[in-house]
């Protein structure tokens, strides 16, 4: 949000925060929605770069294509285990998961 808006909505007496602040989250917490949100993002990108289709990573990964939908999409019930062992048979390389999770941190 540009700093202009932010203060005029403040001035209007609305709060400005962000999801971490709404859902009350600490930051070990904020930090791993942060990881799994860019683990998330690079298994799509590697998928698609490698032109898998969701069905062909599932087979891959012994898994359902509704599964690797929920995957890509972050869905809370997937684990960063699960995330990074999908990634990696997607075609991605540590160091593309390293920078995954060392690079989202505003």
């Amino acid at each position: 949000m540009r700093a202009s808006k932010q203060k005029r909505l403040e001035k209007a007496g609305w709060r400005v925060g962000d999801a971490a602040d709404f859902l009350g989250l600490d930051s070990v917490e904020s930090q791993l929605i942060d990881i799994k949100i860019a683990l998330a993002d690079l298994l799509r990108a590697t998928r698609a770069r490698r032109r898998l289709t969701q069905f062909e990573l599932a087979e891959k990964i012994g898994s359902s294509q509704s599964r690797v939908a929920k995957l890509e999409a972050g869905d809370p019930s997937v684990s960063v285990d699960l995330l990074v062992r999908s990634a990696i048979a997607a075609g991605a390389k540590r160091s593309d998961v390293a920078k995954a999770v060392a690079g989202r941190r505003k």
